[in-house]
């Protein structure tokens, strides 16, 4: 992969291996630096039942998101306990947000995964607790092309300075991400963004996901095999589709983030962009939605 015009050199392969770029308690390290870009990163953080670890935040706003198992996570003087959940095709989840230039202790008395998407903030905002029923979930598409979108941390949803991410379910056989679409360039109805997919397949299957660019040089040109635990860089490009196996649910972690206004605008590659026209005669995947929020924990915060 070579450089777009105005963008840094990846020091990374697109395609990110579960473990390549493990450190220490963390299976997978993306920071801006070595994806060769300026706003966006993730870390996956495994932690052994009693097991802590203590970050410095630095100029990265961060996220802390349960993939399997519960977490409590202290900073600025308030302590957030998550209650997670069992994996991440099982339940949505709560969350917790901590800002730039902070200390964080994140800890598991029984231990888990937790997804830590960053964004480079230029504001210092409060620590906050996500509860997993206000996430909204968004149904997109038809017939095969349905998938299920929960907003957690949309412009929309949740306030952050520059970081959004959201979460997408693709049920077994479907395809998301689809038609594919770029978000490169600033200017009416794009804005520019560098995003981060990070994949879980149930049941250790497979899944598949694209990325490229048209035109002379094919600067990307991705068609790749995804496990649990891979992530996929994109700089810039058309990506699409996100492929689920047939027999295994597709589940991927979207982080955007860029140097404009904090939102997601977008538009399809002409080529396939027709077939959004045919979903108005189908319905959506009756397996949708995937996950919904713990209704104990709704019924708990009720009290």
């Amino acid at each position: 992969m070579t450089s777009q015009p105005g963008t840094s050199t990846a020091t990374l392969s697109p395609v990110i291996r579960h473990r390549s770029t493990a450190a220490g308690q963390f299976t997978l390290t993306i920071t801006p630096e070595t994806a060769g870009w300026d706003h966006g990163g993730l870390r996956v953080l495994e932690l052994a039942p009693g097991g802590s670890v203590t970050l410095h935040t630095g100029a990265d706003e961060t996220v802390v998101l349960p993939l399997s198992g519960g977490c409590a996570v202290a900073c600025d003087d308030q302590r957030f306990e998550l209650a997670g959940r069992p994996s991440v095709f099982s339940s949505i989840t709560d969350f917790a947000y901590v800002p730039r230039d902070a200390v964080v202790e994140i800890s598991s008395g029984a231990g888990g995964r937790f997804a830590l998407p960053t964004a480079r903030a230029r504001r210092r905002l409060p620590a906050r607790y996500g509860p997993a029923e206000d996430v909204a979930i968004e149904l997109r598409g038809a017939g095969q092309a349905s998938r299920q979108v929960n907003n957690f941390c949309t412009a929309e949803a949740f306030e952050a300075d520059r970081l959004m991410a959201v979460e997408v379910l693709t049920p077994a056989g479907n395809w998301s991400s689809f038609p594919p679409h770029k978000h490169d360039e600033d200017r009416d109805g794009e804005s520019r963004l560098e995003e981060i997919y990070y994949f879980e397949v149930a049941g250790g299957g497979v899944g598949y996901q694209r990325v490229y660019t048209s035109g002379p040089g094919r600067e990307i040109d991705v068609c790749a095999e995804v496990r649990t635990g891979d992530a996929v860089l994109v700089p810039y490009g058309w990506h699409g589709p996100s492929m689920a196996a047939p027999g295994y649910h597709l589940y991927y972690l979207n982080v955007m983030a860029g140097a404009g206004e904090r939102t997601w605008r977008f538009c399809f590659d002409p080529a396939h962009a027709w077939v959004r026209d045919t979903w108005a005669d189908q319905p959506i995947d009756p397996r949708l939605p995937l996950t919904t929020a713990p209704l104990t924990t709704a019924m708990e915060r009720s009290r």
